[in-house]
């Protein structure tokens, strides 16, 4: 059942648990997330990041499928924009159905970060739209592996104002985490997650949750995490399930199964995985 971001992680919140987030891009993710989490009895978060995703016919293509299908689910199912990071992204995502929205303002200095995500709220609130901000940068490589940003942690002392001069609904913070596929493991800053925590109004969330130590990520989510966003460790599953796929055929005209079967099944044992990593399972 398709609801929003605010909803799913109110219980999260209460519940100490975290819900997996999933950047989709294909209708073969879609289904295969939304199959898995049924079976697990775990809410989700079904996103689009924004970019190349996104482009043409992807505003409407993956969001649609999205809406269409989610109530054929009695599981919770948040429709998410990711990392948008400016005003007419956003105004897109609004018209497309997207019940959530991530504004991005993250590189910005704290002034202009607190202005574009207090005006995505202004757009969002009245349409009964969640939207996510982000305080701190979480850096790490781009999808193509062509440029590295590093990351600037989230300083405690500026959560509290800035949830309340924008007035979001959960906020992204930066506390060792990176995007893309790591270099060199990550060590997670719990200490001051704990302070966040302690200050925060809002629900929290740790974004490039791909390749970071599943022990860390539990102890985040004990200490206030509530939302994980995945998408590096998918796009690695589906690669192993299409290897599986291309060594498999012995005639010209393959079923469908053998095409897909092998990505589906690869990409569902990270989904399982990643549910019961955040003590997601059975919360529905």
């Amino acid at each position: 059942m398709l609801t929003t971001l605010k909803e799913v992680l109110a219980d999260a919140r209460k519940g100490g648990y975290a819900v997996p987030a999933f950047d989709c891009v294909e209708d073969v993710m879609v289904r295969t997330i939304l199959e898995t989490c049924q079976r697990m009895r775990s809410p989700v978060v079904l996103m689009c990041l924004v970019g190349q995703d996104l482009d043409g016919n992807g505003w409407r293509y993956i969001p649609g499928l999205v809406r269409a299908v989610a109530d054929f689910h009695d599981i919770p199912v948040a429709l998410g924009l990711d990392h948008a990071t400016d005003i007419e992204t956003i105004e897109k995502g609004l018209e497309a159905g997207f019940t959530s929205v991530m504004i991005d303002g993250s590189a910005l200095p704290f002034a202009e970060n607190a202005e574009i995500t207090r005006a995505t709220v202004e757009m969002a609130h009245p349409k009964g739209i969640s939207v996510e901000g982000e305080l701190g940068f979480v850096g790490g490589l781009d999808l193509q592996e062509t440029a590295n940003a590093e990351s600037v942690l989230t300083e405690p002392d500026e959560v509290e104002r800035f949830i309340a001069s924008t007035g979001v609904d959960a906020l992204a913070i930066s506390i060792g985490t990176s995007h893309g596929v790591y270099r060199s493991l990550p060590n997670l800053n719990i200490e001051k997650l704990k302070e966040i925590d302690q200050v925060s109004s809002v629900p929290l969330v740790l974004h490039g949750g791909s390749g970071t130590p599943n022990d860390q990520i539990q102890e985040a989510v004990k200490n206030g995490i509530c939302k994980l966003n995945i998408y590096a460790d998918s796009r690695i599953a589906m690669a192993r399930g299409l290897e599986r796929s291309a060594g498999s055929h012995e005639r010209q005209d393959p079923p469908t199964q053998e095409l897909f079967g092998p990505i589906r099944e690869e990409l569902a044992k990270v989904v399982e995985e990643k549910i019961r990593l955040l003590y997601a399972n059975n919360r529905v």
